[in-house]
């Protein structure tokens, strides 16, 4: 009895341990279609609204960089961060597209791209989920799910990923 328990144990340590694997310490590859830099050029009845964004993604791998560049007719912020209606925010995360969606794991920084903890504007975790409405190649057209307003970028560098060790 005690031969075959031991025979078992060995038998399912054999087995367990031929199953796991270590990950590579590499960033992911990301998704091919949409490695590069992509510019919002225009926002749909942005002369109408009270206040609009246009976006700039830049993927690298499984890495995104985002500047959002927000325009406003109304003052929702003290008077020292409102900046005569125009003001720039930036975050940066990864990103993770699957079928139709792509959803972006990201925090608010600095200019720099570096960690922000305080100051005018959005500060902590920036969680938007998209749907990829359209890819073309040199257009991605996206619907963000939260705000229900679509998003055309234009392709205006395709870069390829160039995998970097993670430490």
């Amino acid at each position: 009895m005690v031969k075959n328990a031991r025979i078992f144990f060995f038998a399912f340590l054999l087995l367990a341990s031929g199953s796991c694997k270590f990950n590579p310490n590499l960033q992911g590859k990301g998704t091919e279609s949409i490695q590069g830099i992509w510019e919002e050029d225009n926002v749909d009845y942005q002369d109408e609204l009270l206040q609009y964004s246009r976006h700039h993604f830049r993927f690298s791998c499984d890495s995104v960089y985002l500047t959002i560049k927000t325009f406003a007719k109304v003052n929702t912020y003290p008077d020292s961060c409102f900046n005569n209606g125009s003001w720039t925010e930036y975050a940066k995360g990864t990103y993770l597209s699957k079928g139709d969606t792509l959803m972006l794991t990201t925090t608010f920084t600095k200019s720099n791209f570096k960690q922000k903890i305080s100051g005018c504007y959005r500060v902590g975790q920036y969680l938007p989920a998209f749907i990829i409405r359209k890819n073309t190649g040199d257009s991605l057209y996206l619907e963000s799910l939260k705000q229900h307003q679509n998003i055309k970028l234009s392709l205006k560098e395709k870069t390829v990923c160039i995998q970097k060790p993670l430490n």
